[in-house]
């Protein structure tokens, strides 16, 4: 798999709402985890929210989504992240280091309960990124 970029929106509560009418919008396949998904690590009340999200059109369009996780503030303008992922680690951990200098790191790119090695930062012009690794061939 190839890195690909795409925007990554957070929500309020109502991402499965949000993003099944970009379905509508777009066609497509949506597939969502839910925080529950995870069994026990799911926060209190946030079971059946939207961890990670994900909208592939007929298109090419990729549009991820989710609900903020607890202590986390949703504010509309500032609920967009730009978001890499794919399976070349060296690629990705070079975009992570040159993003993340000079910035300020809220998740350390480092393994996480669903497998892939993830980390968000905030670079030096206020952009947020998300970077996900899967392993190859997952």
């Amino acid at each position: 798999m190839a890195s690909r970029l795409n925007p990554y929106v957070s929500f309020a509560g109502d991402a499965k709402q949000a993003m099944e009418f970009y379905e509508g919008v777009f066609g497509g396949t949506l597939t969502v985890n839910t925080f529950g998904d995870f069994g026990s690590e799911a926060p209190p009340g946030y079971a059946d929210k939207i961890m990670h999200g994900q909208l592939e059109t007929p298109s090419g369009f990729t549009l991820m989504g989710a609900d903020n996780p607890p202590g986390t503030e949703h504010k509309p303008g500032n609920n967009f992240a730009v978001s890499l992922s794919g399976d070349d680690a060296d690629e990705l951990r070079g975009y992570w280091e040159k993003l993340s200098a000079g910035g300020n790191v809220s998740v350390p790119l480092e393994k996480q309960m669903w497998g892939d090695v993830f980390g968000m930062c905030t670079d030096k012009f206020g952009i947020g990124w998300m970077v996900n690794i899967t392993e190859a061939g997952a």
